[in-house]
């Protein structure tokens, strides 16, 4: 459970794929699948590391909609409308995966082609795309399609970082800033998706996984918190081209013991 949190909490914002981690550690090491279960817990340790980083853009947009209501726009009210916008895609096809198909694509096969295909996609985004915009310069249209985006992050090694960031370069935002966007998506993905999870929790009355669930948050908080201050201070001086490298090499190796 520690090394899962752990691993959860440094892989959930790089562009690396968090979900494909969780998946696979406990293929190779010969360890039973935590399930989607102990999968949310630590998705939503992570949530509250990325809450206390941006504190004071999730501020901006909290009294940005309370201004919206009294008749003011704000830059704080629009960057809210747009995360709200962007979440509606992945918020309804997250429901029909969780109903119908919940487990079918959590395998090795899909892990290494997601991996690799989304980070040569990264690479190519990184390489041509400008780095002229902010997320002040964003456009309805914009936050839309890297909403959509975020759709394709349901499939195990995709990454839900690295295809909005993707997105989002493609887009000539810079890098910070399409991180930052990425981040300020997964808050009302991963509340969404722990509050379902949660619920089902609760009423499974399964003390153990509650205890479990809570030191597996713990865990995630911490290392989440320091991996996104490394990346944000990466961003400054470097590219992402690190990240598609490391995302080449392990799609690579878990096809070649796939087709082995």
């Amino acid at each position: 459970m520690a090394v899962l949190a752990v691993i959860q909490g440094i892989t959930e914002f790089l562009p690396i794929s968090s979900s494909g981690h969780l998946v696979l550690v406990p293929i190779i090491a010969g360890w039973p699948d935590q399930g989607l279960m102990l999968d949310v817990a630590v998705h939503v340790g992570t949530l509250f590391a990325v809450m206390v980083y941006f504190w004071r853009d999730l501020w901006a947009m909290i009294v940005g909609l309370a201004q919206l209501v009294r008749g003011k726009r704000s830059v704080g009210a629009r960057m809210a409308g747009q995360v709200i916008v962007a979440t509606l895609p992945v918020v309804a096809a997250g429901f029909v995966l969780n109903s119908h198909y919940d487990d079918a694509l959590r395998s090795m096969a899909v892990i290494g082609w997601a991996t690799l295909g989304f980070g040569v996609l990264l690479w190519v985004s990184d390489h041509f795309g400008m780095t002229i915009r902010r997320i002040e310069h964003m456009g309805w249209g914009s936050a839309i399609i890297i909403g959509l985006s975020q759709v394709l992050a349901l499939i195990p090694g995709t990454s839900r970082s690295g295809i909005t960031i993707t997105a989002a370069r493609f887009f000539g935002f810079e890098r910070r800033e399409a991180a930052r966007f990425s981040m300020l998506l997964s808050i009302p993905t991963i509340m969404g998706a722990g509050t379902l999870k949660g619920w089902e929790l609760y009423q499974s009355g399964d003390a153990q996984l509650t205890t479990d669930a809570m030191m597996a948050s713990g865990l995630a908080f911490v290392a989440a918190l320091i991996a996104i201050a490394v990346m944000m201070s990466w961003l400054r001086r470097a590219t992402f081209t690190a990240f598609v490298f490391y995302r080449i090499l392990l799609g690579a190796g878990l096809l070649a013991l796939v087709y082995s």
